[in-house]
């Protein structure tokens, strides 16, 4: 078996990237989405109620497969190992939210924060959805819509933690104007593949924007984490990852406003990587190449060290990204300058993970493992770019964690 047939496999399989999109999609109402403390967010199906609607769900599914229909430019298909690693682009920068405050707040210079901003209060966006804190349990994630700067700011940094930002593009949907939509990789797939099937969405659908991703701990990382640091449960009022400096740490907050434990960034990360699941170390996709517009760690500038306000990547993917990230330089709201692919390749070490996910997926059909399909990555070519050695680490390291993780059987299903 290469191929999952259904949405069932997807998850049984491990295949789930927990978007949500099933969830929002289902017209029976026949998807609960639970958050699993080891693997993540995963959908439970009611099977009295769910009418297993063909390839329904199968068609927009990322972890049935990633980059249907991508609009590429005519220079891609003629680009450079930097330019394949990239994926495809109008243009590249670096730079940061104009605005201090937001820039300090967010992650890697605010850019994704500052673009959202601009589309709400200049665009007369109506809203963003996105991922923020739950306030109730500081150390999970819960889908925010955010409507003006206080909520975006409040909001902002990035979230090393299961989110299913999909579930809620009925609010995109249903609202009165177009909106702003922030997700990782794999949700902007599962987004551009669902605005094809849904014109209502496509047409509220304003900007679609994501950040550059290594893939998603689970809430086991987070809860181990702060049990190593000594951090109470009950006493936790607030949790970031990141932020408040370049690049940040890892900060969890006492009902005080205290900071009651603190670990740097790079240190936290390390911890964390852990517990991202399999399919992550399976995806080319780490740039967000379906979005209009990424951003990420301009990491090739700055040495980590809190004292740096933050700089961030732009990639700009397609026309409508380009428009807007024009209008929002030209409104103050964004300070860029002219960067390069190559400059993309020295700062994200994601870039060989993409050269690296052909001997991956070699690997589990060795082992009757079903695999995504990825559409227009140039895995192939990337694969033969790299060393022998490369490949044999690749394809001996895979199979040894799929057999070890016991990947090679079908995983045990999500209780009904």
């Amino acid at each position: 078996m290469f191929r999952a047939r259904h949405i069932f496999d997807i998850v049984d399989w491990g295949l789930c990237t927990g978007c949500g999109a099933c969830a929002y999609h289902c017209p029976n109402g026949a998807v609960e989405l639970k958050n699993y403390d080891d693997i993540g967010i995963r959908p439970v199906f009611d099977r009295s109620i769910c009418r297993e609607c063909g390839d329904s769900c199968m068609s927009f599914c990322p972890g049935s497969s990633c980059g249907e229909g991508r609009i590429v430019p005519d220079k891609y298909k003629h680009a450079n190992v930097n330019g394949m690693l990239a994926g495809p682009l109008l243009s590249v920068w670096q730079g940061n939210a104009a605005d201090p405050e937001l820039r300090r707040r967010a992650s890697s210079g605010g850019i994704i924060t500052a673009m959202a901003l601009y589309c709400i209060e200049k665009e007369n966006m109506e809203a963003v959805l996105h991922v923020g804190m739950d306030p109730e349990r500081p150390w999970l994630n819960r889908t925010i819509i955010s409507r003006n700067r206080e909520e975006l700011a409040e909001n902002s940094g990035s979230r090393y933690q299961t989110s299913s930002v999909c579930e809620l593009l009925r609010v995109i949907e249903e609202s009165s104007r177009p909106c702003v939509f922030i997700g990782r990789p794999c949700d902007v797939s599962a987004v551009q593949a669902l605005r094809k099937r849904r014109p209502a969405l496509d047409m509220k659908l304003g900007l679609v924007l994501s950040f550059m991703c290594a893939g998603t701990p689970s809430t086991e990382g987070t809860l181990s984490l702060m049990k190593s640091l000594g951090a109470n449960l009950s006493e936790v009022s607030s949790l970031r990852y990141r932020g408040d400096g370049w690049p940040g740490g890892f900060s969890v907050r006492d009902m005080s406003g205290n900071i009651a434990a603190f670990m740097p960034y790079l240190e936290s990360w390390k911890y964390l990587q852990k517990y991202r699941t399999f399919r992550c170390q399976i995806c080319p996709d780490g740039l967000g190449e379906l979005a209009d517009l990424t951003g990420g760690d301009a990491w090739h500038r700055y040495r980590p060290d809190n004292e740096n306000p933050g700089l961030s990547l732009i990639l700009v993917r397609n026309s409508n990204g380009e428009k807007l990230f024009n209008r929002a330089v030209q409104a103050g709201y964004i300070e860029a300058e002219s960067a390069s692919t190559a400059d993309i390749v020295k700062a994200q070490g994601l870039c060989y993970r993409k050269s690296v996910v052909f001997g991956r997926l070699a690997a589990m059909k060795m082992l009757m493992i079903p695999v995504p399909r990825f559409v227009g990555y140039r895995l192939l070519r990337l694969w033969m770019t790299i060393p022998l050695s490369e490949k044999i680490r690749s394809l001996a390291g895979t199979m040894k964690r799929a057999v070890g993780r016991g990947l090679w059987k079908r995983c045990r299903s999500i209780p009904s």
